[in-house]
């Protein structure tokens, strides 16, 4: 029942992100989910009592879905901005995000009266998260391209995603004003950029760039072409901070308040561990996802709850969704981020006993079955948004996966170290520039590969659904043949005969009244 609901709401959300729904169909939907909810109270005692309530709760769920999606888009088309698109335009507003630093430009989120816009400008110019801005340009509505390898991006829906309607390219930003955003968030960022400063100073490029990467999800730091070889060896994740990424930290961090800390007072440091981290790294769909099922895990360590892993992924992807819809059809981050997880939870341990005769070295066969396990849930999603899938990924990552810890540590120690100590930051430095050179060895090396990855051409989204309901079924069925086996291996066969005319071996005989009705 609760996963119906979750899928429910989703699907409601999914039909009025793509079609409009009018109010007296929602109404129609949730009339027929509140019939439904009575027969299931009028029959309460009947087998398919369970059925309906999950029927109408589903039904209630998607209408919830369906009606919290038209709330928010009903923010867009209707800013005063519309009717100055193609004009240039001067508007003041305050940078809300952390500037994002490309190789020729540095794009700012501007927030000016409520509109949130996406401005373009000089890389070399100094601007901060808080600061007052006075933008100059012409203002645009974000479109569509298609990539070089034959996808349509939906540049426009990705920006709604993240509340952005407008854009404005090549601008004139002149700062007027700092320090005018959060404390506590330009606070955290200040602690990042220190940390990447100490990290600079002890490592050179492009390891650098790819500790930064590892440890604070800095993926423009790799530079274009190292980039690029991160995406063709499959190992791209890393550096985009993944579940992976966030679990180490969050490990590290509760291992080391467990020396100072009481258990609950370890969880309630855990908590703001979390919620710092997310903040310092930037809230991108895949840093909010885990860190609420993280944050979720370290409540129920608190109050001695079982967690469940399935469920705490469910709940994270429908709070998300809920508070932001569109990223659920136009986030590909926290598609890929969803599915991943979903696919080592419920992949993972069917390939297990395939692989129990693997060396578990070093954690080799985790890393093989988690790697195995996120390719096949993913691929759909990648064939359909990128159209290039990589060969080598599973091998990359055994081989890369269990240096992360490892580089990720002596990373931020070095970092660490050398703003205090920078003596001693360049010794710890030598061991991490050893693992990330490694790592940026076999990435490059795996990237030369011929065969290292193949496209594909594209396909209309439908043949999505086919490409996950095939295996999804098979599963399922795979599933129910499981519990049947196990429902049975406590049952005796013996003659009805015996059962009728006789004393059983475990006593006297039922009479015909008292049997099952499959045995008279």
């Amino acid at each position: 029942m609760y996963y119906a609901a979750i899928g429910a709401f989703f699907c409601g959300v999914a039909v009025r992100t793509f079609y409009a729904i009018t109010l007296p169909a929602l109404v129609w939907v949730g009339m027929l989910a509140f019939v439904v909810a009575l027969l299931a109270r009028r029959n309460s005692e009947a087998i398919s009592a369970r059925q309906l309530t999950t029927i109408s709760l589903a039904l209630l769920c998607f209408v919830i879905g369906a009606t919290r999606t038209e709330i928010h888009v009903e923010q867009f088309n209707i800013s005063p901005l519309q009717q100055y698109v193609g004009q240039e335009l001067l508007i003041e507003g305050e940078v809300v995000s952390e500037p994002d630093i490309r190789n020729r430009t540095v794009q700012l989120e501007v927030l000016s009266e409520g509109n949130k816009l996406l401005v373009s400008t000089d890389r070399l110019l100094k601007v901060s998260y808080g600061d007052s801005v006075l933008v100059s340009g012409k203002i645009e509505e974000p479109e569509s391209f298609e990539t070089e390898l034959g996808r349509v991006f939906h540049y426009d829906n990705s920006l709604r995603a993240k509340g952005i309607e407008y854009r404005i390219s090549f601008a004139d930003v002149e700062v007027l004003e700092s320090g005018n955003g959060n404390f506590l968030i330009s606070v955290l960022l200040s602690v990042k950029h220190k940390l990447m400063s100490g990290i600079e100073k002890v490592l050179p490029e492009p390891q650098a760039g790819l500790g930064e990467g590892l440890l604070l999800g800095v993926k423009q730091a790799l530079g274009d072409s190292l980039e690029q070889d991160f995406r063709t060896t499959g190992i791209i994740h890393i550096v985009v901070l993944s579940g992976y990424n966030i679990m180490l930290v969050v490990a590290f961090v509760m291992y080391v308040l467990g020396y100072f800390l009481r258990s609950k007072t370890k969880i309630f440091a855990g908590l703001m561990a979390i919620a710092a981290f997310a903040l310092i790294v930037g809230l991108s769909a895949t840093v909010v996802r885990a860190s609420i099922m993280a944050g979720l895990l370290l409540v129920a360590q608190a109050y001695g709850k079982n967690y469940n892993v399935l469920r705490a992924l469910f709940f994270a992807g429908a709070v998300m969704v809920f508070i932001n819809p569109l990223i659920l059809m136009y986030d590909i981050g926290f598609q890929l981020s969803f599915m991943a997880t979903l696919g080592l939870i419920l992949i993972a341990p069917k390939f297990e006993t395939m692989l129990a005769q693997v060396p578990n070295k070093i954690g080799v066969r985790e890393f093989l079955l988690a790697t195995i396990a996120t390719q096949l849930a993913v691929l759909p999603l990648l064939l359909y948004h990128i159209g290039e899938v990589s060969l080598v990924a599973v091998i990359v990552n055994v081989l890369v996966l269990p240096v992360v810890p490892v580089a990720m540590f002596t990373t931020f120690v070095a970092g660490v170290l050398a703003l205090v100590v920078p003596v001693l930051g360049s010794m710890v430095a030598f061991v991490a520039y050893l693992c990330l050179s490694y790592i940026i060895f076999i990435a490059e090396f795996f990237a030369l590969l011929p065969f290292a990855s193949i496209t594909v051409p594209a396909f209309s989204p439908w043949l999505i659904l086919g490409m996950y309901a095939l295996p999804t079924a098979i599963y399922l069925r795979f599933i129910c043949t499981q519990k049947k086996k196990e429902e049975l291996t406590d049952w005796e066969v013996v003659e009805e005969v015996s059962l009728l005319k006789g004393a059983g071996p475990k006593g006297p005989a039922p009479t015909e009244e008292s049997s099952p009705v499959f045995f008279r």
